[in-house]
């Protein structure tokens, strides 16, 4: 079997697989990457992995138009529930659970988690990555972790079809940090993310491409809007 992964900019992708689709960290408006819209985007689960605006994005509003689950940390998703999403379902890291679109386990993400508006500033809970298989095919989502050795455990533990890292510094792993996750995944697949949306990630994907691949890894820049078979 097989799944379609498509990025639509910044960190946010979609896993599809016999009819289903789940997407991750959706983030469209104020997106200058973006080739879409929230309000076109039709889903069966939403994942956020923090709650920063970048990766939260306009996951309460496409979870509520599309009827779908909300799959976040514990505090997280509580807190989307209280924003009006009526189908969530709070996790933590570690935990797994089988939805009818497909499998999710949560994993250790190192950076933060909070709201930040003008008034204040909240954490809710931990940052957290997923593991999502959809049509026999297992992604590894990581959100905006640091390069840790948590990440060569899971390169051990799991036979990954495809990961994407983010590269752009500053707020994640750089491309240093990333190529060497890269390696320690050893994934069938490596796709870079979370750079060039913002001045302070610029970063080259070719480049970093380029570096996995004279690991002997596959590895592909892949564009806003684009669809791949995974």
């Amino acid at each position: 079997m097989s799944a379609t992964l498509k990025y639509h900019g910044h960190a946010c992708f979609s896993m599809a697989a016999d009819g289903r689709r789940a997407i991750m960290d959706p983030f469209f408006t104020g997106n200058p990457m973006a080739v879409e819209s929230a309000e076109e985007i039709v889903c069966d689960a939403v994942l956020v992995s923090h709650a920063h605006s970048d990766h939260l994005g306009d996951g309460i509003e496409i979870a509520r138009s599309n009827g779908a689950v909300l799959v976040a940390t514990y505090e997280l998703a509580l807190y989307c529930q209280r924003q009006g999403v009526e189908n969530v379902y709070p996790m933590h890291i570690g935990g797994g659970h089988q939805f009818d679109f497909g499998h999710v386990k949560l994993t250790v993400a190192h950076h933060s988690s909070a709201l930040v508006t003008d008034e204040d500033i909240v954490g809710l809970s931990n940052s957290c990555g997923f593991l999502v298989t959809m049509g026999e095919r297992l992604l590894y989502y990581p959100g905006d972790t640091a390069l840790c050795a948590d990440i060569e455990l899971l390169g051990r533990l799991h036979e990954l079809d495809a990961v994407v890292l983010p590269i752009g510094d500053t707020f994640t792993m750089g491309m240093d940090d990333a190529a060497i996750a890269a390696r320690m995944l050893g994934a069938g697949l490596t796709v870079p993310m979370h750079y060039n949306t913002f001045e302070v990630i610029q970063a080259d994907p070719h480049e970093f491409v380029r570096r996995v691949e004279a690991e002997g890894l596959c590895a592909r820049v892949m564009e806003p809007g684009e669809e791949i078979q995974i």
